[in-house]
């Protein structure tokens, strides 16, 4: 046991060098400073917005406009210009994003109820995520219109009546339910939050697999490069115990590796999407359908990761066997990211309990598919198909160890190579 345990301890620190815990900090700061910035560039569109207002009308109604404006959350900015043209040419030197130009007679043509062009200037100074926000202000500033000059008309004319009560005579109640818990709310909003939730999960799994399998398959063709490896064999230890030495202490670093970009990818997505469970009536909601991880919930989401990793790194292990040097290690990771893309984009845009019988088994039988679709069974207490995705990646696992214990129980794990110009495993 002791000699397994300073073997254990000889791979961790080989592979968790300085320069990966460098790397590893500076990504999740990296994450963590970009994440701020969005943040604090969303609230930014998120507020107040500037509109210039070119009003040629200067009649009662196209005031009140402007006051139903401001009442919108919209500062306004009056237009000083000979024509439309002249203030269309002013808000493209200035800052504004969006020019309103109200034409003369507009007060008296609305009066007689006869249609009267509004023209509208969106100027789109950069076509970032956050930069395209500003679209939504020309659709708030039509609503806006349509709801003060809608709601005058009819006031003026069914004094009697709200105009609420006019233009919306059917009322809606929305309820959700997940499983025996109901609650009334919006479903459109709770699907957000889940996926506010659940959305870095496959990438930062994806990254850790990639990473950690590189870093296996690099080492071990490291080892046979520098026929370290045949030392290595020479030690009176079991071989099966090499193996599970390294297998785990790979699966410590990649797991250590995991919860460092998770913090830091989570405070990265948090600046597009928000704390979404405290959007007015989302916590309520989540509360009631009891959408909240619990102690267990986050032990069995861990244990869904921590052995998809343990998979990646057995399969890692085999094609390092195969590794003739460092370079040929390089292409041996693309079996690997074959299948982690199939159940990454599989678990992004479909469900696999909709899919047919085969295609069914097929993104099953991908050990990385389970993780992929852990935190979605465990919103809704699916906790028999994350416990069966544990227990086959455990299964698969086992197999693998097997598998790379028997090639390193022979003298083949030395010479055994991968010679793609030749198609096949020269033993």
């Amino acid at each position: 046991m002791k000699k397994f345990r300073n073997l254990f301890f000889k791979e961790v620190k080989e592979l968790l060098s300085k320069q990966l815990i460098v790397s590893l900090l500076l990504m999740m700061g990296m994450f963590y400073f970009i994440g701020q910035m969005t943040r604090k560039e969303a609230a930014r569109a998120a507020a107040a917005q500037k509109i210039s207002v070119f009003d040629l009308d200067k009649s009662a109604l196209s005031a009140q406009l402007l006051t139903g404006l401001q009442t919108m959350n919209f500062k306004i900015e009056a237009v000083t210009a000979a024509t439309a043209q002249a203030a269309v040419e002013a808000g493209r030197a200035g800052d504004t994003n969006l020019l309103v130009v109200i034409p003369e007679g507009f007060g008296e043509s609305v009066r007689r109820m006869e249609p009267k062009v509004v023209e509208t200037y969106s100027y789109l100074r950069n076509f970032s995520i956050i930069g395209a926000r500003t679209s939504a202000i020309v659709k708030g500033f039509l609503e806006a219109i349509n709801k003060v000059l809608s709601d005058d008309f009819l006031k003026a004319r069914v004094p009697e009546t709200t105009p609420e009560a006019i233009k919306s005579p059917i009322k809606s109640r929305d309820f959700i339910i997940i499983k025996s818990r109901m609650a009334e709310g919006s479903a459109s909003a709770v699907t957000g939050f889940v996926t506010s939730q659940t959305v870095f999960i496959p990438v930062i799994l994806m990254m850790i697999i990639l990473y950690s399998s590189q870093m296996v398959i690099s080492a071990i063709a490291m080892e046979k490069q520098n026929k370290t490896l045949e030392t290595l064999l020479t030690v009176p230890i079991p071989r099966t115990s090499i193996v599970a030495a390294k297998m785990l202490a790979s699966g410590f670093v990649g797991l250590l590796s995991a919860v460092i970009y998770m913090v830091g990818f989570r405070s990265y997505m948090s600046g597009f999407t928000g704390d979404m469970a405290q959007m007015p009536g989302v916590s309520q909601v989540v509360q009631k359908l009891g959408l909240t991880l619990n102690a267990n919930a986050l032990v069995i989401l861990g244990a869904s990761l921590f052995f998809a990793i343990l998979c990646a790194l057995a399969m890692a292990t085999i094609l390092g066997v195969l590794a003739e040097d460092f370079r040929s290690a390089q292409s041996l990771v693309m079996p690997m990211l074959i299948l982690i893309m199939i159940p990454y984009f599989v678990s992004m845009f479909a469900d696999v309990k909709t899919m047919s019988l085969p295609v069914k088994l097929f993104i099953l039988a991908i050990p990385f598919s389970h993780p992929f679709l852990a935190m979605q069974n465990i919103y809704l207490e699916n906790y028999r198909a994350v416990a069966f995705g544990v227990l086959y990646m455990a299964a698969f696992f086992g197999v693998m160890v097997y598998v790379a214990g028997r090639i390193f129980s022979t003298d083949k794990v030395l010479t055994m190579k991968l010679r793609w110009g030749k198609k096949k495993i020269v033993l």
